[in-house]
């Protein structure tokens, strides 16, 4: 009884027990009897707040049985992925070998590849004995050690992940940070691997001094770079080794480079909401940065790499400036896919945070 006491006090449990206590009384048990039938899927269910419903296929939107966390890939790309996983790596090589010098789609298709190595590596280690100097094998392999990393330590913060899991995450990040020299110095002007090793530095908790020099290593190739900007962002987030003012201090010094990265404000101001910064969404410079980033989006950057979640990020901060019909717009492109990184964070999960704010976009359109 008591434990169930200390759940009524806590506010995120609140309303689960209050429809947990509803259900029970409808089957004419105790909330504790009702609770002891319950599985951890079916708690979880409680947790997740109601969705209002809303008619979105009316804004020419489709409907949410059709939504995907995954992302919708362009068909060669799609093709490489599946192949890549299936132990294929032609493919894949081929495709980065059409991209050349095309930085950002080259970095994404990396990231693509190094993903699917990070589960299965076998397409990776053939490729690698195949062609031992190439370039692009050697970036997918220092991509995939940093996802291996990752997957070791968790997403979880810090003071949840053990110290077992600590040390795994450094000993890969440690073989990562060699693979990506490794790569570095197979192509000395291709900045993938330096944008990969934005995220090596962060878990390896490098310096200020150090990260920059690891970030001018990315400017010296291409102070465009799309991957490189949002990685180097979460390093200067208040939560890794930053601040919230050195934090917006990048993103606006970024998005006065290019319109394509005039995102960086939008995901400054998410961050800045998740730190329980108020009102972060409704900072001038989210709608100044909204002016320089929609053109390029319907223009120039229509199908650019990463436009898929620079307008996952317009469309939420349109959302929250109460921006309806723009916002539907934004959500038009975007489709079935919820795979936006402003999405990802939701504790509810990316397609019920999607649909969360694709209804309010509705809502304020109608």
């Amino acid at each position: 009884m008591l434990r169930l006491i200390k759940l009524y006090t806590v506010p995120r449990y609140r309303r689960m027990m209050k429809g947990i206590a509803k259900d029970a009384k409808k089957r004419g048990l105790s909330t504790s009897d009702y609770m002891r039938t319950l599985g951890s899927k079916e708690l979880a269910r409680y947790l997740i707040p109601p969705i209002k419903p809303m008619d979105v296929e009316r804004f020419g939107l489709p409907p949410d049985a059709k939504l995907t966390k995954k992302p919708l890939l362009p068909e060669p790309v799609r093709a490489a992925k599946i192949a890549h996983a299936a132990g294929d790596w032609q493919p894949g090589a081929d495709l980065l070998a059409e991209i050349g010098p095309d930085w950002d789609r080259r970095s994404a298709i990396v990231s693509l590849l190094g993903e699917v190595a990070a589960d299965d590596d076998t397409a990776l280690k053939a490729w690698r004995a195949a062609r031992p100097e190439d370039a692009g094998a050697a970036a997918v392999h220092a991509d995939a050690l940093t996802n291996v990393a990752w997957q070791i330590r968790s997403a979880r913060r810090a003071k949840h992940v053990s110290a077992e899991q600590f040390t795994g995450f450094q000993r890969v990040l440690g073989e990562a940070d060699e693979a990506s020299q490794t790569a570095a110095e197979l192509a000395p002007d291709n900045p993938t691997p330096w944008a990969i090793r934005c995220m090596i530095a962060m878990g390896r908790q490098y310096g200020h001094e150090e990260f920059r020099a690891v970030w001018n290593g990315v400017l010296a190739r291409d102070p465009l770079h799309v991957h490189a900007h949002a990685r180097a962002l979460q390093y200067w987030c208040g939560k890794w080794f930053g601040s919230n003012e050195l934090m917006w201090a990048f993103a606006e010094e970024g998005a006065a480079k290019h319109p394509k990265l005039a995102f960086l404000p939008l995901a400054a101001a998410f961050e800045a909401s998740i730190a329980d910064v108020k009102n972060a969404w409704r900072d001038k410079r989210v709608e100044a940065a909204l002016d320089r980033l929609l053109p390029w989006l319907d223009g120039e950057g229509r199908d650019a790499p990463d436009t898929p979640n620079s307008r996952a990020y317009a469309a939420r901060a349109l959302v929250e400036l109460r921006r309806g019909p723009e916002a539907v717009e934004q959500f038009r492109h975007l489709g079935r896919s919820a795979s936006g990184r402003v999405w990802s964070y939701s504790g509810y999960g990316a397609i019920h945070e999607f649909r969360t704010h694709r209804n309010q976009a509705c809502r304020l359109a109608r």
